[in-house]
């Protein structure tokens, strides 16, 4: 259980998935808030009397896992710092159908003003920790990690990606600036131009630092050796059969990491997992996740806000 506060909002203690970067939760709860109000909430500052008060609980109507807990207080101390919010779960923590999982109290203006956005964040995101939890659990005891994808909602990747981590995942590179991961338009390019996958490896590690990650994307068995040989990082075996998996990590023989990517789905990761690669990336986790059935209930009482 954690404490309440009149001037900051809870963040509860996690299962260690990390934190969200200040600068991109305040970027996000800053842009979603003017996008939702631009000038006011003319419905409840309409309707609703200056001085009542309104105590609301956020409650699961179904079972999973939380991710957003502080996101959800940060968009309503965002909106007014005097609403008390007390979060009852840390982030990563499992939960069933009809758990409260977070009370605020205050100037009920102000909490139905941060409503939708607060609720729109902490249900995306605890859709995506939910599912990840269900990929993790269908690889327990392979070793394999379940990896995201840039496969993010524009403006809200270091958030999806935090819920992803909630969810007992991890997290594939952040950003294009991040890694060389040469994919099949990448490799379609440099073939065009006569250069082979593997000179072209060996020239780019020429030229980069000793820190920079390097993977490369294949389709076919007959181009796993030259990548490796070339030294890389990581390879990527993408749309390959459990039988081919099986090849391509007993070619790659321990001189790369080995990643599974293309056809993943819960009925699938299982058997994937097993050949031995050491990732399987899932775009799923972030493009196709079920915001998770959340909702928040107010008990209105008419008095000077506390």
């Amino acid at each position: 259980m954690t404490t309440t506060s009149t001037t900051e909002p809870v963040v509860t203690a996690t299962t260690d998935p990390g934190t969200i970067p200040p600068h991109a939760l305040r970027r996000v709860v800053e842009a979603a808030l003017e996008e939702d109000a631009p000038w006011g909430d003319v419905t409840s500052e309409t309707l609703i009397p200056a001085e009542a008060t309104a105590t609301a609980v956020l409650a699961a109507r179904e079972p999973g896992v939380l991710s957003g807990g502080g996101v959800f207080a940060a968009v309503v101390h965002a909106v007014d710092p005097a609403v008390r919010t007390e979060v009852h779960l840390a982030d990563g923590a499992t939960f069933a159908a009809g758990a409260v999982l977070a009370t605020v109290h205050g100037s009920a203006r102000s909490v139905l003003r941060a409503e939708r956005v607060a609720l729109n964040l902490v249900q995306r995101l605890s859709g995506i920790a939910t599912v990840t939890a269900r990929y993790v659990e269908a690889v327990a005891g392979t070793g394999t990690r379940i990896a995201d994808t840039r496969k993010t909602t524009p403006g809200l990747r270091a958030l999806e990606r935090y819920a992803v981590r909630c969810g007992g995942g991890h997290n594939h590179r952040n950003s294009l600036s991040d890694a060389v991961l040469a994919k099949d338009n990448h490799l379609a390019v440099l073939l065009a131009g006569g250069t082979s996958i593997g000179d072209a490896i060996t020239d780019a590690r020429s030229r980069l630092g000793h820190t920079v990650h390097v993977e490369v994307e294949v389709d076919r068995l007959d181009q796993v050796e030259p990548v490796v040989a070339a030294g890389v990082d990581t390879i990527m075996l993408d749309n390959f059969t459990p039988e081919q998996l099986v090849e391509g990590v007993r070619l790659v023989a321990g001189r790369a990491l080995v990643e599974a990517s293309g056809g993943v789905s819960l009925d699938t990761v299982g058997r994937i997992a097993r050949t031995g690669v050491d990732v399987v990336s899932v775009g799923a986790l972030t493009h196709s996740a079920r915001a998770l059935d959340l909702g928040l209930d107010v008990d209105v009482a008419v008095g000077t806000p506390s």
